[in-house]
């Protein structure tokens, strides 16, 4: 008998308007239930094609003459479009460079660096405690290297930074705030404008980590008065495992921060091959060494599905998907003491959510075995990343029934 539940994920994938972009997938026709979209994208098949393709025309064909003929603009191109589609910037304001740990830190340092050069007395890097690790392990580390210190901002883990909360960490001391748009254990989405003015206020730099919202939920770096903003591009962009990250910098700023990694290609004249380091004008100076070309052609082609949906549509469907996957929890999970620690109010949610319950770890390790992958949270965090582009509501209810099942036996198996 076919439940309400089945029926309602039945008419909402029929009145998807993004339902096509499912197809464009690689997997979507297999019966893999995928939760994990917010940690790396499944493939779209045009990048297989268009990998393949590299290979075989540009790399093998043309050779090295591959860089003089586009490959040397490719950080730029793409990161203008990312900028466009994406996060909501101007042209020349955003570029493809290393990974997200490396780009935090060149322009975390070069935001301390440039604040304190400007201010001696600021002198402190603002954060939370919830942020992800790679964020606070190298804001200990710049402060430690720069002789600053860290203001650290406790929150709900079921949360993230709210407005009074950074009011009472800045002051004349802050040099830098870094801060997450979405929470990665939570999904709680900050109020990014908000956050950015209370930063501003206090006449500090503020540096979005992007991760979990480019490609999923609005950003406008521009219209926000973003100073710095960096993010991976192997989560909702799809680029694959380990590709390339984006960075982010105000077209006002750029010519006051110096990166401390100073590589050939952040050089003005690239190929001068001179005596001593001139750092170019604009976002090349942030760059440091050779691109990786083969890891950013991948996301080209969700960020054309973006380009064609627009983030507007893509944001209401991951609404629905995860408000969906809210509703079937409390029908299905609840009874079995699983809680949500994730914000209920879709505005105040990103693109995934987190429930709660003491199994979640060898549930989540039972799940794989039976293709059906979420990933797993401490603490007793089981967490449901929806990709928007890639993921149908029948696919969601048939995951959660997993999840149910899964936990079942586990508590089977401890009593």
């Amino acid at each position: 008998m076919t439940s309400d539940l089945d029926t309602t994920a039945t008419a909402l994938d029929d009145a998807d308007p993004l339902r096509r972009y499912r197809d464009e997938f690689v997997g979507s026709e297999t019966s893999l239930v995928y939760f994990d979209g917010n940690s790396l994208g499944r493939p779209p098949r045009a990048s297989v094609e268009r990998l393949a393709r590299f290979a075989t025309e540009e790399w093998g064909g043309r050779l090295i003459r591959g860089w003089d003929e586009s490959w040397m603009q490719l950080p730029f191109a793409i990161g203008d479009e990312i900028g466009r589609v994406a996060i909501g910037a101007g042209p020349g304001q955003t570029v493809i460079g290393d990974s997200t740990t490396v780009l935090l830190y060149k322009l975390v340092r070069a935001a301390f660096d440039a604040q304190h050069g400007a201010d001696p007395a600021r002198v402190e890097i603002v954060v939370d405690r919830d942020n992800f690790p790679t964020d606070r392990y190298l804001v200990d580390g710049i402060a430690r290297e720069r002789g600053g210190r860290v203001r650290w901002i406790d929150v709900d883990l079921s949360s993230g930074v709210t407005a009074d909360a950074l009011r009472e960490a800045v002051g004349p001391e802050t040099a830098v705030v870094l801060l997450s748009h979405v929470a990665y254990r939570s999904g709680y989405l900050a109020d990014a404008a908000e956050l950015t003015r209370i930063a501003h206020d206090a006449g500090a730099l503020i540096v979005w980590d992007l991760c979990h919202s480019a490609g999923s939920v609005p950003v406008h770096a521009d219209e926000w008065s973003f100073d710095i903003a960096i993010g991976c591009t192997y989560k909702y962009l799809n680029g694959g495992p380990g590709s390339p990250a984006f960075v982010y910098v105000a077209a006002a700023l750029q010519d006051r921060l110096v990166q401390p990694i100073q590589g050939w290609m952040g050089t003005a004249d690239v190929f001068a091959m001179g005596p001593s380091y001139r750092p170019a004008e604009g976002m090349r100076r942030f760059l440091s060494g050779t691109p990786p070309i083969v890891g950013m052609l991948a996301m080209q082609d969700t960020l054309a599905m973006i380009r064609d949906a627009g983030i507007p549509a893509i944001r209401e469907k991951s609404v629905a998907l995860t408000s969906f996957a809210l509703d079937v929890s409390e029908a299905l999970l609840g009874p079995l003491g699983v809680t949500v620690a994730s914000p209920r109010d879709p505005a105040l949610r990103g693109g995934h959510v987190t429930l709660s319950h003491p199994t979640m770890r060898a549930v989540t390790a039972r799940l794989w075995e039976h293709d059906v992958i979420p990933d797993y949270r401490d603490p007793d965090g089981l967490r449901i990343g929806l990709s928007p582009l890639s993921t149908s509501f029948a696919e969601v209810l048939d995951g959660l029934r997993a999840v149910a099942r899964a936990i079942e036996a586990e508590v089977a198996v401890s009593s």
